[in-house]
């Protein structure tokens, strides 16, 4: 298994450690409700470095961008970054990614661990007409997030970068505990906070040194199952359960990310009709009615009748209830809409909720 460079720090506080996507991460240190309530009141800390990140430079990078994605980068100026999709020709998703913009000439693109590789080899195949050099440094960097209201003001005495006024999906390079570091606005927690990324080849110190500054603020760090529970409240998706090959960010309801008057990028056709009246299904939030938590994969009925499965679902820390994912048909994809989940041998009953579920109030 691949080890971030972080490994030693999480078994030195005594992680339960698991295989995850040919990685060895930690999915909990306390316990993911101790965890996850910790990151919504006060902060947590999450190694982030089995995450890609693939380089994209050359006097064609924006256009290059513009081409693979379908939001609008034209839109960053250096510092700034964007969420978006990698999308195929069927305008499905290869993945979904974070664009940073480092320099007119320079794109980062940050995507899912599991996906890198794949990621990098359809992104080297669409190159073609376009003058930009590609490269995957992934296993040179390091990364980490810390998320929640506290984040600032357990961040702010490591660096030397302005934190305060440093607005949201913003990003700038500085130094933190010495350290030459990326650090960005950004998150997948629905929490205020920072992702921190490193070439420095040993990282260990940033880790022990936000752990120290927090921990007599509330922070805790946090495993792959918090993680998981933190976004899912969030509706953020999670690329394989949500999101796949067989999806589009219409269908998961991120037509947001979609700028259609932006001109060609790849799948645009296919948008252009679904959006036009070809759209069948959509993603929508779920709370259970009934005892039972729904669980990824659970089959999904309305009607009698089986039209799709749980995305994402979990017991949620904060609401003390069962909340999910799930495609439903379009004209049932309303908020109100209620429907049956099969777990085991039962089937329960769930509505649907308006999305979020959660939203931080500072």
């Amino acid at each position: 298994m691949k080890r971030t460079r972080f490994n030693a720090n999480h078994r030195r506080l005594g992680a339960r450690m698991i295989e995850f996507v040919g990685w060895d991460m930690p999915v909990e240190y306390k316990g993911i409700i101790d965890e996850h309530l910790a990151c919504r009141t006060a902060a947590g800390l999450f190694d982030v470095g089995h995450m890609g990140e693939i380089h994209i430079t050359g006097k064609d990078a924006l256009a290059f961008v513009q081409h693979i994605s379908p939001n609008d980068a034209s839109r960053l100026s250096p510092g700034m970054v964007q969420y978006t999709a990698l999308l195929t020709d069927r305008g499905t998703y290869v993945d979904d990614m974070l664009v940073y913009c480092l320099h007119p000439e320079f794109y980062l693109l940050v995507v899912n661990a599991s996906n890198t590789d794949k990621d990098y080899a359809y992104i080297v195949g669409q190159k073609d007409g376009f003058a930009v050099a590609l490269d995957n440094p992934s296993d040179r960097y390091s990364q980490l997030a810390l998320q929640g209201r506290r984040a600032v003001e357990i961040l702010q005495p490591l660096t030397d970068l302005p934190l305060a006024g440093m607005k949201s999906f913003t990003a700038a390079f500085g130094k933190v505990c010495e350290k030459e570091c990326l650090v960005s606005r950004t998150g997948y927690t629905g929490e205020d906070g920072f992702e921190i990324y490193t070439l420095d080849p040993d990282p260990g110190i940033l880790w022990d040194a936000i752990i120290e500054k927090g921990t007599p603020l509330g922070l805790q760090p946090i495993g792959l199952g918090a993680r998981d529970t933190l976004r899912l409240e969030a509706k953020l998706p999670l690329y394989g359960n949500d999101i796949d090959e067989t999806t589009t960010p219409l269908e998961a309801d991120f037509k947001w990310i979609v700028k259609f008057k932006k001109g060609d990028f790849l799948g645009r056709d296919v948008l252009v009709r679904q959006n036009e009246g070809g759209l069948a299904r959509k993603l929508v939030g779920f709370e259970v009615v009934d005892k039972g938590i729904a669980r990824p994969h659970y089959p999904v009925f309305l009607g009698g009748s089986q039209v799709g499965h749980v995305a994402s679902g979990t017991f949620s820390p904060l609401f003390k209830k069962s909340l999910g994912l799930a495609y439903l048909p379009l004209a049932q994809a309303v908020v109100g809409t209620e429907f049956e989940i099969g777990i085991r041998t039962n089937r329960v009953k769930a509505r649907v909720v308006p999305t979020p579920f959660y939203k931080r109030d500072y």
